[in-house]
């Protein structure tokens, strides 16, 4: 049963690469405007885990709920449009589009909606702002910090007012003073807008700036609150 008030949740996903499993009945819910920190040691599943949540990556078994869909029942092209609207996405390296310059990064998923370009480029120099890095509009990725560029990504993942928003380690390729400020941003324009975060981290740092932690190992979830 899908915990009640909740916006995105699992249930007894299993998953396996060849012989390895990777998830093996793992639990999860996170509710709107929470953000929810999944720890674990490398290749405990979180990742995986996060890519089921997203609908990238279909599970052997089990049942991911988003509002009113079951993502493990929609087709790819269904699960697609839902990542375009309804999901944004920060990694851990920004995967930015290099030849385009910032301002076109983060107006990219406006763009691909349907958002006419002098409207999605008012919007991405909002979202620029507010991330603190409107001065870097004009540049390329590969002319900018690695600070900068995450804040950019962070940018274009909330361009489009997602409702969950996934966060992959997004401050792993940052000091601590870079990662903090990017963190403090991310977690603070989500709860604006009411967005959940699924953080994934396996730093304690990272999972402080969460509502909520979880521990993914042997492919199983722990919820460090006690509950799903």
């Amino acid at each position: 049963m899908t915990p009640e008030g909740s916006l995105l949740a699992a249930e007894g996903l299993c998953k396996a690469y060849g012989p390895t499993p990777a998830l093996d009945g793992a639990d999860f819910s996170i509710h709107p405007g929470e953000v929810v920190a999944v720890m674990g040691p490398s290749g405990s599943g979180k990742s995986t885990l996060l890519h089921c949540l997203a609908g990238i990556v279909r599970p052997d078994s089990g049942t991911v709920r988003y509002g009113p869909h079951t993502l493990t029942d929609l087709g790819d092209a269904q699960r697609s449009a839902l990542r375009r609207t309804d999901f944004g996405f920060v990694f851990q390296f920004g995967q930015l589009v290099p030849e385009l310059t910032c301002l076109e990064n983060v107006a990219l998923p406006l763009r691909l909606n349907g958002t006419k370009r002098k409207e999605a480029e008012r919007q991405a120099r909002e979202w620029l702002a507010r991330l603190e890095v409107d001065g870097v509009g004009a540049q390329r990725p590969g002319e900018i910090s690695g600070g900068q560029g995450q804040r950019v990504a962070v940018a274009r993942a909330l361009a489009t007012t997602p409702r969950v928003v996934f966060a992959d380690e997004p401050t792993g390729a940052l000091d601590s003073l870079n990662g903090e400020r990017v963190l403090t941003l991310l977690t603070d324009a989500a709860r604006d807008t009411n967005a959940a975060v699924v953080l994934v981290t396996h730093e304690a740092r990272v999972a402080a700036y969460s509502d909520r932690e979880i521990v993914v190992r042997d492919g199983r979830v722990k919820d460090m609150a006690g509950r799903i």
